[in-house]
């Protein structure tokens, strides 16, 4: 049926009113303390951006906030997840950018422009069902809890090239010396420890191995690889150090008997090599195989009252250091501390080219690290989760509906989403 003339002029306007109005207004997702739900906050601007849509990200204007074209779409969507949303028109927008355009405002405005893909290096080995590794895992927890998807890889997949397939990686708690997170005296008679041991020699032997240990190095180095080439790495607690240990002692046994069938070099701490890791220097081994250590990187001796840690973030420049300015968005430049197998680094242990961004200066020791290695950067982030203080084994996992703007856990989703940005380059 051919529609008349006339009411075929007043539809087109009627749409053409639409979408001007649509053009004409954004969504401002503001991140400070009146956010309702900071975490999943970063799920809907990955999701908004995953669909195809613009998005940007506004450094340190009103806590890191965000902004996206407005649609009943997106509102919808911000009001089924609970999170604070304004609706701002052109005019206002407009405002707001030319406020954060201000030479003296510490603040900048960065386009996001595709969600990353992500992938979260962990074992996917069970027993009965269940995971073999009896604790959870920040950086999933969140992912889950934001509605972010990820895929798991592990060590096959990481030495038959898939990491291609992402721009991001998050090391999940890991021991990449092959020491089994050095857990002998106290569980290695638990079933899940001998099974894991058992399934992990496996698997060594089934990629061409005859250690463990040769088998991490191998992944350390194809991962150092994967950063080279422009990839997004991060690591968390025992994933940190054990990461560049493995690099810097390789070609030296540095596994006791127990723990691969031979006795180590008696010699291996005058034998490392610090050039080959990213981040720590001039640290010694913990030769002792029986104890819950792997080096003198984590500051084990901190004297630190559990009410009273606390670390700092570092505040950079928005317009001239965007990288580290987005990594340590928050509402709070102060974060709750949280302990795990590796806690925090001596600061005297850093390389003087890593980035601080946030320390504990009290206790002399590093939470927040960073760094670039060829066209990709890497990320270190000490302790085991944000939200439980002492994570002990078999724990329960944290309910991230009770922590909803948990400040330590934005600076995950910080390093998640910043690879979307625009990549600018570095003023001079």
């Amino acid at each position: 049926m051919r529609i008349p003339f006339v009411k075929m002029s007043m539809a087109l306007v009627l749409v053409l009113t639409i979408i001007t109005v649509t053009r004409a207004s954004y969504i401002l997702v503001p991140m400070d303390t009146r956010q309702a739900n900071h975490l999943k906050a970063y799920g809907i601007v990955y999701w908004v951006i995953d669909n195809g849509a613009e998005a940007w990200w506004l450094l340190n204007y009103r806590g890191g906030s965000f902004a996206f074209r407005s649609n009943k779409l997106f509102e919808k969507e911000c009001l089924t997840r609970g999170v604070t949303y304004q609706v701002i028109s052109n005019a206002k927008f407009a405002a707001i950018r030319a406020e954060i355009a201000d030479p003296e405002a510490n603040e900048e405005t960065i386009k996001l422009e595709k969600a990353p893909r992500i992938a979260v290096y962990s074992p996917q080995f069970s027993m009965k069902g269940e995971r073999l590794q009896p604790w959870d895992d920040a950086v999933t927890l969140v992912l889950t809890y934001a509605e972010i998807p990820y895929d798991v890889v592990y060590d096959r997949e990481v030495l038959e090239d898939k990491l291609a397939q992402y721009d991001w990686l998050h090391l999940h708690h890991e021991d990449f010396t092959g020491q089994y997170g050095k857990f002998y005296q106290a569980y290695h008679s638990h079933q899940w420890y001998r099974e894991n041991q058992k399934r992990m020699e496996e698997l060594a032997k089934e990629l061409g191995f005859s250690k463990v240990s040769q088998l991490k190095l191998a992944v350390a180095k194809r991962i150092k690889e994967y950063v080279a080439g422009g990839g997004f790495m991060f690591a968390m607690c025992s994933a940190t150090d054990t990461y560049d240990i493995a690099l810097d002692a390789e070609g030296v046994d540095i596994c006791a008997e127990i723990y691969d069938g031979d006795p180590m070099d008696p010699n291996a701490n005058s034998k490392l090599n610090y050039d080959n890791g990213f981040a720590f220097k001039d640290y010694q081994l913990i030769l002792n195989p029986l104890e819950y250590e792997y080096s003198t990187i984590d500051n084990r001796e901190r004297r630190v009252n559990p009410k009273n840690d606390y670390f700092s973030l570092f505040e950079f420049s928005a317009k001239w250091d965007p990288v580290p300015t987005m990594l340590t968005q928050n509402h709070t430049r102060t974060v709750k501390g949280f302990m795990g197998q590796t806690t925090a680094f001596k600061k005297q242990y850093v390389k003087s080219d890593v980035l601080v961004l946030g320390e504990n200066k009290s206790a002399n020791e590093v939470r927040y690290i960073h760094g670039s290695y060829g066209q990709g950067t890497w990320t270190f982030y000490g302790g085991h989760d944000p939200e439980d203080y002492r994570h002990y084994v078999n724990d329960p996992e944290t309910d991230l509906n009770l922590h909803p703007n948990s400040p330590g856990y934005r600076l995950i989703l910080n390093n998640i989403l910043f690879p979307a940005a625009k990549k600018k380059k570095r003023k001079t």
